[in-house]
């Protein structure tokens, strides 16, 4: 095998690692996972998955950055496709709050402490370093277009929208574990907890008007 394929190989079995971890944690509970359960799912012998992870917590480390990457985009992608500002956080966090819902095991270990011995290392971590840059600038453009006032796009604010968010996804997660995002008592209110922001910081002006995006030229026949 030339080296080019072996490490094909290699992260083709470290992702199938990670998917039966994954199953495992939905079906068992994240505390619930364990390197003895993933390895009989993937027909070997425990000690075979040293050779992909030294540890149960790289396992979940590995997870913690594979949700990280994936939330991300999910939140990139929505923002990206909204108007700037308030619209683009109630977008993403609209897709962030689906993606939660759909992917519950992921979610519970990035945003709670369902393993209280594991620790996510600085790598893992980074993505979300990206998500706050994201959510603080469309608090810098609502600010600018007069949607918040001062201190809107301060880290109280940051921190604000984590608090709701959170908690719109605890009571979802606790009380209507099967339903989706946008279904049942709590998470259709998601929509009237970010409307609170221009209250807890109130515009001095009245909101600008954003110019319409261009539209995309039609192809030519």
């Amino acid at each position: 095998m030339t080296a080019d394929r072996r490490a094909r190989r290699r992260q083709e079995t470290l992702e199938e690692i990670l998917d039966l971890a994954e199953a495992v944690m939905t079906e068992e509970g994240v505390n619930g996972l364990s390197l003895a359960e993933v390895a009989r799912r993937l027909g070997v012998q425990p000690p075979s998955l040293y050779k992909y992870f030294p540890s149960l917590m790289s396992v979940y480390d590995a997870l913690f950055l594979r949700g990280q990457h994936e939330h991300l985009r999910v939140v990139r992608d929505a923002m990206g496709g909204a108007e700037p500002g308030l619209a683009a956080i109630q977008a993403g966090l609209d897709a962030g709050g689906r993606w939660c819902l759909e992917n519950r095991a992921l979610a519970q270990l990035l945003f709670w402490r369902p393993v209280p011995s594991f620790e996510a290392s600085p790598e893992a971590l980074e993505p979300s370093v990206e998500m706050i840059a994201l959510i603080r600038n469309a608090l810098t453009e609502a600010v600018a277009a007069g949607e918040l006032g001062p201190g809107g796009d301060s880290d109280e604010a940051i921190q604000l929208i984590s608090i709701l968010t959170s908690g719109t996804l605890t009571q979802a997660m606790a009380n209507e574990p099967q339903l989706p995002w946008g279904k049942g008592r709590f998470s259709p209110l998601f929509p009237k907890l970010i409307a609170l922001l221009p209250a807890a910081y109130p515009p001095t002006a009245p909101p600008t008007r954003r110019r319409a995006r261009p539209k995309a030229l039609e192809p030519t026949t």
